[in-house]
């Protein structure tokens, strides 16, 4: 019987030492738990390195009120390295743990689910030339979290960019054409070059007025998410966009913003059948206040003017029965800190019925969060300005989201970006 040599079984015997001390390694490091609970370090920059993932081709599993809404995703030396330059805590798992871990979080009875993560969205913002990042909440986040998006606004709109994003957020636009009603500012430079340009775009494209082409880009937007976009909106944008499609066959404006009158059956020739979320509204037309709507129920009064008493509570949903409101209300609390804006909070009474309130004011009859459908596609409306700036001023300093890594309000907002990234099926309400 031949034997091999000493030294090629000695090397033999070396190699295969070497595979076994590795092999639990390997094994044990398999895939990255990224928790989303208390133990985060970067609860925003975590979202954003997840996305980052997915522009990479991979795909990852948001464990849905798991860990606060953990996402579990293939480890690479890339990934990791992207997580350890963000600060964002994550957990090595084998790939034996994360098959228990779907299966646990997947067990019928538990109020949790596993989502899969596809495809990251592409992304556009609606916003002028010259806003800049701490000018919108959405922005600041998607800049801070790294995100990538383009900026498009009435010009792109109107020339059918649209269809090349998943995604839309829209800016804090006054939709109606009334710039804001911040008759106040009307002799200050910002205000002017606003109206001006505005001015020029209708003119250029035809339209008489300023009211008259925000509604034919507010009209686009709902073309677009009937067929199949997905819509993110916040603070003023929410309300406007409803009421100036509900005023398409009338006229609103005061004729300080268009030098012609109100339309004296303005109430009354409201149509409420093309809105998104809201009905039963009623413009407000003094041109001196900057309220446009009963839509929104306005900051609290006086006597509840303290932040550390303002807070809106978000709802729980059955993850694996309602996967679609808890993607968008994912957080490490319940409970989050309220803010105001132009648009503060929707009035429950005139919120639609199909439409789904996903957080309220405990202490007053208002809806902070709602989502719904629109033929194909979908809009999520959250009311207010900045999550980190309880009353925003014309002005006032930018916020600082290295100050707040882990803000409950900033991570409603970007529950908002994976949402289109999940399987179509869990898309459905």
């Amino acid at each position: 019987m031949r034997t091999r040599p000493a030294s090629v079984a000695g090397l033999a015997l070396f190699a295969l030492c070497i595979l076994l001390l590795a092999f639990p390694r390997i094994a044990d490091a398999q895939d990255i738990l990224i928790p989303m609970d208390e133990t985060q370090t970067n609860h925003l920059k975590a979202y954003g390195a997840t996305f980052w993932a997915l522009t990479q081709n991979q795909e990852a599993e948001w464990l849905l009120n798991h860990r606060g809404g953990a996402f579990l995703l293939t480890a690479t030396e890339a990934l990791e390295e992207e997580l350890r330059v963000r600060n964002v805590a994550y957990e090595h798992i084998s790939a034996s743990a994360s098959a228990s871990l779907i299966n646990e979080v997947e067990a019928d009875g538990n109020n949790e689910a596993a989502v899969r993560l596809e495809t990251a969205p592409d992304i556009a913002v609606y916003a002028p030339d010259q806003t800049v990042p701490w000018d919108d909440a959405v922005l600041l986040a998607l800049t801070y979290a790294e995100v990538p998006y383009d900026m498009i606004y009435d010009r792109e709109v109107l020339d059918g960019e649209l269809e090349n994003y998943d995604w839309l957020h829209l800016h804090h636009e006054d939709f109606t054409g009334q710039l804001g009603k911040f008759l106040r500012f009307r002799n200050t430079s910002w205000y002017m070059e606003k109206q001006q340009e505005a001015e020029a775009l209708a003119e250029e494209y035809g339209f008489r007025k300023i009211s008259a082409l925000k509604l034919e880009v507010a009209q686009t937007i709902r073309g677009y998410v009937e067929q199949g976009g997905f819509l993110f909106s916040m603070c003023l944008g929410t309300e406007t966009l409803d009421l100036a499609l509900a005023a398409h066959q009338t006229d609103i404006v005061p004729e300080e913003y268009d030098n012609d009158p109100v339309d004296p059956d303005a109430r009354e020739a409201l149509d409420f059948g093309p809105t998104f979320a809201f009905k039963d509204f009623e413009p407000d037309l003094n041109p001196h206040s900057t309220d446009h709507s009963t839509i929104d129920t306005g900051p609290p009064p006086a006597s509840m003017r303290d932040p550390s008493l303002d807070y809106f509570t978000l709802f729980d949903f059955s993850a694996q029965w309602d996967p679609v409101p808890t993607m968008l209300t994912q957080n490490h609390v319940s409970t989050v800190k309220g803010f105001v804006g132009q648009t503060t909070a929707f009035d429950a009474s005139v919120v639609k019925e199909h439409v789904v309130s996903l957080a309220e004011t405990p202490a007053r009859d208002e809806v902070k969060y709602l989502h719904g459908t629109l033929g194909q596609g979908t809009f999520t409306f959250f009311a207010g300005h900045d999550p980190e700036d309880y009353q925003h001023f014309v002005g006032d300093p930018p916020t600082e989201l290295d100050l707040h890594p882990n803000s409950p309000g900033y991570r409603l907002i970007l529950n908002n970006i994976l949402f289109p990234a999940a399987t179509p099926e869990r898309q459905q309400t």
